[in-house]
């Protein structure tokens, strides 16, 4: 069963995703950097003045210092002061544009193409040395767009970004604790002494690991609402079973996929029914999706269902065989597409 998120045969998709959801993060740069090439290319704009990137990157950035103001692992940045001073009118937009040039743009364009294990064989743009040089899109990046939903891409990335400025807020290296999924709003929230808050789509946070695929069926899905193919999310292991086991967390991570409708509630949809034995092994290995990326969803299923694999494979099947005590009938789709996990 292979762990690797990258497919023997990638697409331009597996590149993309490989660079936004694996790879350790010490800055939200990379997130920036993604949507801004995605507003770009949205726009045909085969070359990008650095002072046209730079104003829609540090408007990435200050966007989110508003909202979690821990965007990097270090005790200080310049960069991100010069953001805060924009975000308190201390400095006007010309001179953010130019501290962005100068410090914010250091090291985002030469290491966005590193993934573990070295640089990507396919480059999505190009950048000459120099603080002032254009950002030049190549053709692989408008192919990415033309194949695939943007605002999906964009949600992916949010919910990538959401999550990382979340576990350094919490400091989740040293203080594990686990996100969870509110039913009602579909979103994964976290846990507060006093409140709970949302901090992203399960769908957002969700698609990139299943390659924009239907859990079950392989066939192709969307985030974006109102898109015929929305992914609906299901709990692999059916909700109603918190009645009969309320010790268990069935709104775990560990628990959650995205669907198609079809597959979720059509027809001969899953429904109320236990999957088969062999779906439990695919939520095992996109479950190590997760594990094998980086904080929090990594620490969330740790703490959720164990630190070491054998201990993960356990305490999936424990609960398959509860579940199977109480709901006994088991539940297999028929394949739309062929695997892509």
């Amino acid at each position: 069963m292979s762990k690797n998120f990258v497919s023997i045969d990638p697409t331009l998709e597996d590149y993309w995703r490989s660079i936004i959801l694996f790879g350790r993060n010490t800055a939200s740069y990379k997130f920036a950097l993604a949507n801004s090439l995605i507003h770009f290319g949205n726009k045909q704009t085969e070359e990008i003045s650095a002072k046209d990137i730079a104003a829609v990157f540090s408007h990435h950035i200050c966007d989110h210092l508003k909202i979690n103001d821990k965007q990097d692992i270090l005790s200080s940045n310049s960069y991100l002061e010069q953001c805060r001073k924009f975000n308190s009118g201390e400095i006007d937009q010309d001179d953010l544009i130019s501290a962005t040039i100068k410090d914010g743009f250091n090291y985002v364009f030469s290491a966005f193409h590193n993934i573990p294990g070295g640089k990507l064989p396919v480059s999505f743009y190009s950048r000459a040395s120099g603080k002032n040089s254009p950002v030049i899109l190549h053709n692989e990046f408008f192919k990415l767009l033309e194949n695939t939903n943007s605002q999906d891409f964009i949600q992916e990335n949010e919910a990538r970004w959401s999550l990382v400025e979340t576990a350094w807020k919490l400091n989740l290296s040293e203080n594990v604790i686990s996100l969870n999924y509110d039913h009602d709003t579909k979103m994964i929230m976290e846990p507060d002494k006093f409140r709970r808050r949302n901090i992203t789509s399960a769908r957002g946070a969700l698609n990139g690991y299943q390659k924009g695929h239907c859990f079950y069926c392989f066939s192709n899905i969307s985030i974006t609402s109102g898109d015929i193919n929305l992914a609906e999310v299901d709990h692999f292991l059916p909700h109603m079973l918190m009645k009969f086991f309320p010790e268990i967390n069935f709104d775990g991570v560990w628990n959650l996929v995205l669907a198609c409708q079809h597959c979720n509630r059509g027809p001969a949809g899953k429904f109320e029914q236990i999957p088969t034995l062999k779906l439990l092994e695919r939520l095992h290995a996109r479950n190590n999706f997760f594990i094998d990326s980086h904080h929090p969803l990594r620490e969330t299923l740790i703490a959720q269902t164990g630190k070491k694999e054998k201990d993960r494979i356990s305490f999936l099947q424990n609960v398959y065989n509860l579940a199977i005590t109480k709901l006994i009938n088991t539940w297999g789709p028929t394949l739309v597409r062929a695997p892509r996990f």
